[in-house]
């Protein structure tokens, strides 16, 4: 684990093939003129939709330079996100996302003007003309927005204003990805190894505790040394979410993120209320740790080692994909063989290299396979990683391949299940094949560790950008102390009283990049318990769960998230999923214990 290696030492063999979106850059400019020549010819609909062959002709030609500019802005960004110190393409991306704010600015009268007909006319003409029959639910949800969609006038003014109000998350992005630097660090043989963002978490699964210590010291005092900063830059993007929210007469910015997916702030009100009901489970969680790794103190640096000793389950990044394989064979084998096509046919740009964007995420655009970014480290955890990015990768080459352009984008609320739910299948595949007593144990560590992760984590930066959020909202002054002090209270509930909540760990607000889009960690939350739920569906019924959920993954964005998921099997607004997952989460522990007598 020595220093990184630059983008051009990587093999291509590991490498995404942003070729199939374009064949070069100059394919690319020619996309990109020809849609900034054709965005104007949108004007001579303006005024002009009152039949319903006006309406679908101003449709197609919008969704047509949507879809090309979808792939101008997938190849730019995932180009950049390869070295985001390459001034070539953050260019692109400035350029492409600069050609969308255009393109938003030129659209903006359709839905207002759509909003201005009457609702039963517009909708009556679904039945007079077939091709327009595909609109159905994108009509249906504006209608619905009708108390927050503004004047063509101020949807234009609030679209040309897009790219100026991304500066704050822009800002973090570049900061984050290509300025920031973290510092050299011992590892366990005394040698020196460079932190990094990929690195930072198998440092913190190091048996050694003082490589732990080391990298959560040196990852929290990096990011304190620029506290000011970073609470300017995060409040700056809050204040972004309240000025819209205010400006489409929301209540508030948490009613106005949730307003998109047609979700009411009880869900995610539920959510935090029912895992502050769970915490004792979470403690005993924290209490069962503390006394297998045999610490006196535990702290926050030792919450992600694994607590089972002498079992290091290395995979490498072909294991990991036979892996997934396997565990995936419940959903059918036609899955399992287009899943086996995307990993093995350049979807997926493995390897961490200098520059390039931390993490790991799926993205595509319509009419081109899904790609994945990921930072591959030959553990189990990014076993798992696969698996929940090809969950993604998935559901969109699924989506795309059943729904029409305007229905395949699904939405955020229900991408997660589609990636949890694959990981809930390795699991399963995992523990049901391991004889061995310490992998078994290994294993139900890391499955208590991801609804540690998912469930408890995610819910906890829930509420604090709730409280956040209302603060600023109430004109209250979020300093970098007043988030340090609220994040840090947060860590204190969540934790309880086994934990020994280090100083540090209060300036971990300000890496996580989610928070720079408001109210979206929640939905890994819900996800998960979502997916929980559908997976013992799967195992216990088989064909006619899988049916239901192949379903779900073909359906896209043709209809609201809750109702997909009731299709599937799974009643979000309730909290009894996320009830259920905290049964699943007390019996893995009871599991635990058991074979910990042994």
């Amino acid at each position: 684990m020595g220093k990184l290696l630059a983008r051009h030492e990587i093999a291509d063999e590991f490498k995404w093939k942003l070729s199939d979106i374009y064949a070069s850059d100059q394919a690319w400019e020619e996309d990109f003129n020809t849609v900034k020549e054709q965005i104007p010819k949108l004007q001579e609909f303006r005024g002009q939709l009152n039949s319903a062959e006006q309406l679908l002709a101003c449709l197609k030609f919008r969704d047509q330079l949507s879809e090309t500019l979808s792939r101008i802005v997938a190849y730019a960004y995932m180009s950049k996100d390869q070295d985001n110190a390459n001034d070539h393409y953050q260019a692109f991306a400035d350029r492409a996302s600069n050609l969308a704010t255009i393109l938003a600015s030129n659209s903006a009268f359709i839905e207002p003007e759509i909003l201005s007909l009457d609702q039963d006319t517009v909708m009556g003409w679904l039945e007079q003309v077939e091709d327009l029959k595909i609109y159905r639910h994108y009509l249906d949800n504006i209608f619905r927005m009708k108390p927050h969609t503004l004047p063509a006038e101020q949807e234009e003014l609030l679209a040309n204003a897009s790219e100026m109000a991304q500066a704050a998350s822009n800002i973090f992005r570049m900061f984050n990805n290509a300025d920031l630097t973290f510092p050299m660090i011992k590892d366990e043989n005394g040698n020196e190894v460079q932190l990094t963002h990929g690195r930072y978490i198998s440092f913190l699964e190091n048996p050694n505790r003082q490589v732990r210590e080391a990298a959560f010291k040196a990852m929290y005092q990096t990011y304190g040394a620029w506290k000011n900063t970073l609470a300017t830059t995060y409040t700056s993007a809050v204040k972004q979410a309240l000025f819209y929210a205010k400006a489409r007469k929301y209540n508030s910015s948490l009613e106005a993120a949730l307003d998109e997916d047609n979700v009411k702030p009880e869900v995610y009100h539920n959510l935090i209320k029912t895992v502050h009901e769970s915490l004792p489970i979470f403690y005993r969680y924290m209490s069962l740790r503390k006394k297998m790794l045999a610490l006196d103190e535990l702290h926050m640096y030792d919450v992600y080692v694994p607590m089972v000793k002498d079992v290091e389950m290395k995979v490498s990044h072909t294991e990991a994909m036979q892996m997934v394989k396997e565990g995936l064979k419940p959903l059918g084998e036609q899955y399992v063989a287009d899943l086996s096509h995307g990993m093995e046919s350049g979807w997926i740009d493995w390897f961490e290299n200098t520059g390039k964007t931390s993490g790991a995420y799926s993205w595509g655009t319509y009419g081109v396979h899904p790609f994945v970014l990921m930072n591959y480290q030959e553990n189990i955890d990014n076993m798992f990683t696969l698996a929940h990015e090809m969950g993604h990768a998935m559901h969109s080459f699924y989506s795309d391949r059943h729904q029409e352009y305007i229905n395949s984008n699904y939405t955020i609320f229900v991408a997660e299940v589609a990636s949890t739910l694959n990981e809930c299948l390795v699991m399963a595949d995992l523990l049901a094949k391991t004889t061995d007593v310490k992998e078994k144990m290994y294993l139900i560590n890391h499955y208590l560790e991801q609804f540690r992760g998912t469930v408890f984590r995610q819910t906890m930066f829930a509420e604090f950008e709730m409280i956040v959020h209302n603060k600023i909202g109430q004109g209250e002054p979020m300093t970098a102390e007043s988030l340090c002090s609220t994040y840090y209270d947060l860590n204190k509930l969540y934790f309880g009283d086994e934990v020994v909540i280090d100083e540090d760990i209060a300036m971990e607000w300000a890496r996580i990049p989610h928070f720079y889009r408001p109210f979206y960690v929640y939905k890994y939350a819900t996800g998960f318990s979502a997916a929980v739920a559908l997976s013992q569906q799967i195992l216990t019924e088989g064909e006619i769960a899988v049916n239901r959920y192949l379903d779900f993954l073909s359906s896209g964005g043709s209809d609201y998230p809750l109702n997909l998921l009731k299709k599937a099997g799974v009643d979000m607004t309730s909290p009894e999923p996320i009830k259920q997952a905290m049964e699943v989460f007390d019996s893995l522990l009871d599991q635990m214990e058991e074979l910990l007598a042994k």
